[in-house]
């Protein structure tokens, strides 16, 4: 259980750093500078988003053998350092999100960033190779938060001192460490 929280945390926590939905609350910071409202909207937008990931991971994760689970597991992460080498853009934020307020903003924009997003796939990667759903969803909020909350304090000071593309290495690094280490687990199951 600590190691399906810590290898969630660790993993989604360096993967958001740079990624649209950081890129998203330093945007919605510097909108309605009232940094609680957002990071509770962060909170529950993620909380919700990682738990729907992490019930379709679980449930998959179930469907496979050992062997193919890794496999599937270990061939996602490698794709997923591939994709965080890429730098993320992020859209116009819906003019209706505006209206509602700074945390109804970062619930709803935030949660809609957030499908399909490198950590969302992360989510659900770890809780089929984890089947652990409360322990990776703490783990990858948590990492989402941990990544979030210096840039909705300190936005742009922080955002300018990141040096984004080594953020962006080192994050690849780990998803391929971790794609491999699945990888050779299959292969040893005899995939």
């Amino acid at each position: 259980m600590l190691e399906s929280f810590l290898v969630s945390l660790t993993t989604v926590a360096i993967a958001e750093i740079g990624d649209r939905t950081q890129i998203l609350a330093l945007m919605l910071a510097a909108r309605f500078r009232k940094p609680w409202q957002i990071l509770a909207g962060v909170l529950c937008a993620t909380l919700a988003n990682h738990a729907l990931a992490a019930i379709v991971g679980v449930h998959l994760g179930r469907l496979l053998t050992p062997a193919i689970r890794d496999g599937a597991v270990g061939a996602s992460l490698v794709l997923m350092a591939l994709w965080a080498l890429k730098a993320d853009s992020l859209e116009v934020v819906p003019a209706g999100a505006r209206r509602s307020g700074a945390f109804g903003a970062t619930l709803v924009t935030f949660f809609i960033a957030e499908m399909g997003d490198k950590t969302q796939i992360a989510t659900m990667a770890l809780a089929a190779a984890y089947s652990n759903l409360i322990s990776v969803v703490a783990g990858t909020t948590t990492g989402v938060m941990i990544a979030n909350a210096p840039v909705v304090f300190l936005g742009k000071w922080f955002s300018e001192r990141l040096p984004l593309k080594a953020i962006h290495y080192a994050a690849s690094g780990i998803f391929l460490a971790l794609g491999a280490l699945f990888l050779i687990r299959a292969v040893r199951q005899g995939l």
